[in-house]
C-alpha cells in the first residue's frame, strides 16, 4: 500500500482484523470465530471520500466501527494523523475521538427518543467539555442551520421528524465537535429515494465547507460513484479491489467487482439489453468458516486450483489500482 508517512494521508489502516469469538457449551468454551474483518489495508487521503462497497454481511460496518475503536481489533493497526489508535486507552482515546465521528445507518435507532434535538446535538459538546450554557444553545442552533433544519426544532423529539430530517439531526451531531474525519455508515439506505439525493448533496456541501474526509459505506453502487473519489470493494471480510472511481467503474479487474457492476441498473434500455450480466452461483460462505485461499473462489467463474491453495496478494496492477486476484491481468 501507499506510504503511511505521506503528509496527506489522514488514515492508514494496515492488516486490520476483527474476529468475534464463538462460544459453546455450559462452560462457554471458544470453538471458533466469526472473521468479520480479516486483513484489511488501505489509506484515506485528507479531504477525499473513499467509498466502501460490498453485499450485506461482508464486514463493511464492522470495518468502520473497528477503525473508530468502537470494537477493539483482534490484530492490525489504525493510524490516524500518525497516531496508532489501537494502543490508545481512556482519556487519550477520548481526546482523539473528537476528530473522528460516525453517521449511523438507521436514523430511527441512532437517536435517543427521550432526548430533545437540542440535547442530542449538544451532548458531544457537554461530554467533551467544549462549551457551556448559552454557548451550547447557540452552537446547536448554528449546527441545525448548517444541515438545513429550522433552529426552532431544537425543543422537539426525534419521533416528530421524518427519516430524512432525523438523518440531518445525526449529521449535525457528528459535526458538533468539528471533526476532520467522518465515517458514513450507509447513511442513506434507510431513507426514501427522493430524500437520498438531498442527504448526499448535503454531505458533499459540508465536505467542501469544512474540508472533511469521509469513509462512505454503502450498498448503492450508483450513489458511491456519485460521491466517492476512490472505491474499495469488500467481500467476506477482505478488500478484493481498490481503485479511483472512474477506473474501477470503467475497467474492473476482479470478477466479483465485475459481477457487482453488471447488476447496476442503467437508464438506457437498449444498452441494458446488450450488456452481459455476470450471475454468481451459490451463496456467500459463512465468515465463521471461510473458504481456503481466495475468499471468492467458491463463486468465481474463472477460479482454478491455485485459488484454493493460497490467498492472492493484494497487489498494485496499475498505478493506484490494487486487486487481490491471481488472474487480474486477463482483464487488462
Amino acid at each position: 500500500m501507499s506510504n503511511a508517512a505521506n503528509k496527506d494521508t489522514l488514515l492508514h489502516v494496515d492488516n486490520l482484523m476483527m474476529h468475534f469469538p464463538i462460544y459453546r457449551g455450559v462452560i462457554q468454551r471458544q470453538v471458533g470465530a466469526v472473521r468479520a474483518v480479516d486483513g484489511v489495508s488501505f489509506d484515506i487521503q485528507r479531504g477525499e471520500t473513499l467509498g466502501l462497497v460490498g453485499e450485506s454481511g461482508c464486514g463493511k460496518s464492522t470495518t468502520g466501527r473497528t477503525i473508530l475503536q468502537l470494537y477493539r481489533p483482534t490484530a492490525g493497526s489504525v493510524q490516524f494523523e500518525d497516531i496508532d489508535l489501537v494502543h490508545l486507552k481512556g482519556e487519550e482515546l477520548r481526546k482523539i475521538r473528537r476528530k473522528m465521528q460516525m453517521i449511523f445507518q438507521d436514523p430511527y435507532a441512532s437517536l435517543n427518543p427521550r432526548m430533545t434535538v437540542a440535547d442530542i446535538v449538544g451532548e458531544p459538546l457537554t461530554v467533551h467539555d467544549v462549551a457551556k450554557g448559552k454557548e451550547i444553545q447557540d452552537r446547536v442552533n448554528h449546527l441545525l442551520e448548517i444541515v438545513n433544519l429550522n433552529p426552532s426544532f431544537a425543543s422537539r423529539y426525534p419521533h416528530e421528524f421524518s427519516g430524512g430530517q432525523r438523518q440531518r439531526i445525526g449529521i449535525a451531531r457528528a459535526l458538533a465537535l468539528q471533526p476532520s474525519f467522518i465515517i458514513c455508515d450507509e447513511p442513506i439506505s434507510a431513507l426514501d429515494v427522493s430524500i437520498q439525493a438531498q442527504v448526499v448533496n448535503l454531505l458533499e456541501e459540508l465536505q467542501e465547507q469544512f474540508n472533511l474526509t469521509y469513509l462512505f459505506i454503502a450498498h448503492d453502487l450508483s450513489m458511491v460513484k456519485h460521491i466517492s473519489d476512490r472505491v474499495a470493494v469488500m467481500y467476506l471480510g477482505v478488500i478484493v479491489e481498490l481503485a479511483s472511481r472512474d477506473e474501477l467503474y470503467a475497467k474492473p479487474l476482479h470478477p466479483y467487482t465485475q459481477a457487482l457492476l453488471s447488476a447496476v441498473p442503467i437508464p438506457d434500455p437498449i444498452a441494458d439489453a446488450k450488456r452481459q450480466r455476470t450471475i454468481l452461483q451459490g451463496d456467500v460462505p459463512s465468515p465463521a468458516n471461510p473458504p481456503s485461499g481466495c475468499r471468492f473462489r467458491t463463486r468465481c467463474p474463472i477460479a482454478e486450483a491455485v485459488c484454493a491453495e493460497s490467498r492472492p496478494e493484494f497487489r498494485e496492477i496499475r498505478p493506484g489500482h490494487f486487486v487481490a486476484c491471481f488472474f487480474a491481468e486477463r482483464f487488462l
